[in-house]
């Protein structure tokens, strides 16, 4: 469902479920997950509050469509909970999933008269929405916002260059590899087994990393035998050699 499908039939008082809308987002900054890692955490109290009364707070379930590809590119949004997929799609049907993002991910920032992606809910996704025209007041009354934006910009550049990089460069298994500790990241202190959280499929894996979903199967096997991850019933996937896994994905083994 598109973003404005939904907003429509909220308005209308139609029932969306397993979504929330609110056209503030203050009653939500006190147990936002990324209070601390986003635009917010720039900001005193008083020019939190100012920005939380520019931002539309909303809560989606898996399979909803936040920005289309070639939509005007009038809003961009802060993620504080859940993951979303971006993509391009190509003439003739093919699809490449150019990332995904989480807790404290800007999406649409680079944006300009029109989106060049499409960005779809993963699972529960709640984010802040901003329209960019109310944000410039705010920028001449708090420039340590542009700041941060032009950082998170940075961020999407050194991402993107990333991405050529696993895609021109690196076999399947680096690939994959260094897919597994990039979605670690956040548990990079923890010693012994991880489990990583993947709510994507393994189309959208493929997708991403280039290769076709037989060649993932192949390449998680190939892994588990080493005894370098684990996969449970669910196909979960547990990290348990991260040094390792870590050596693939840089080119240190063969």
């Amino acid at each position: 469902m598109l973003w404005h499908d939904v907003a429509a039939r909220y308005v209308a008082g139609g029932p969306v479920p397993g979504a929330a809308i609110e056209r503030t987002a203050s009653m939500h900054c006190g147990t936002c997950a990324a209070r601390h890692v986003g635009l917010c955490d720039a900001l005193s109290a008083n020019g939190l509050a100012a920005l939380a009364d520019a931002a539309c707070w909303c809560s989606l379930p898996r399979g909803c469509i936040l920005m289309a590809e070639g939509e005007p590119g009038a809003h961009f949004i802060n993620v504080s909970h859940g993951t979303v997929r971006l993509s391009k799609d190509m003439q003739d049907g093919r699809r490449q999933v150019i990332g995904f993002v989480s807790t404290g991910a800007f999406v649409g920032l680079g944006a300009e008269a029109r989106y060049s992606f499409t960005a779809t809910t993963l699972d529960e996704v709640r984010f802040c929405r901003f329209e960019r025209s109310r944000l410039r007041d705010l920028f001449l009354r708090y420039p340590v916002l542009e700041q941060r934006l032009l950082a998170a910009a940075c961020n999407e550049l050194a991402l993107a260059q990333g991405q050529m990089l696993l895609l021109g460069r690196k076999t399947a298994r680096e690939r994959l590899a260094t897919f597994l500790i990039d979605s670690s990241s956040n548990f990079s202190n923890r010693e012994g087994t991880v489990r990583v959280v993947l709510p994507m499929s393994r189309g959208d894996i493929a997708d991403y990393l280039g290769l076709t979903i037989e060649t993932v199967s192949r390449s998680l096997t190939a892994l588990r035998q080493q005894r370098l991850i684990a996969i449970d019933a669910e196909h979960n996937i547990s990290i348990i050699d991260r040094t390792a896994l870590q050596a693939i994905g840089s080119g240190a083994t063969n």
